[in-house]
């Protein structure tokens, strides 16, 4: 892995900022549809999100497995939930999902789940 989770998670944060630096009103656009996204309804915000760990393993989106895994463990997910999420997208991604799955994903929990202990 050439970066740990918590560099993944960094750069991609300072790279939304960046962005809205300098594109305020689509960085905007997507910030909003993210908050409403993710907001609680039919479903709550810790669904959506092992949902989301789900689509991004599929789709291996490095940045998009250490956010999701990060908000999925803020919201209250455990590691046998996000990794039951990410064994879905098995199901569907084959291989490369399983990879993805057991490296990043893997290392990501293991690098932020005592952040919300």
């Amino acid at each position: 892995m050439s970066k740990s989770p918590r560099e993944y998670l960094d750069e991609f944060m300072n790279g939304l900022q960046a962005v809205g630096e300098t594109n305020e009103n689509h960085a905007g656009a997507f910030m909003n549809l993210l908050g409403t996204t993710y907001e609680s309804g039919a479903l709550d915000t810790k669904t959506k999100e092992l949902i989301s760990v789900g689509i991004a393993a599929y789709n291996r989106c490095e940045y998009c497995i250490v956010f999701h895994v990060y908000k999925a463990l803020e919201s209250g997910a455990t590691r046998e939930e996000i990794m039951e999420a990410a064994m879905v997208s098995v199901a569907f991604g084959g291989g490369p999902s399983m990879a993805y799955s057991s490296t990043l994903l893997r290392a990501s929990i293991d690098e932020f789940e005592n952040d919300f202990k």
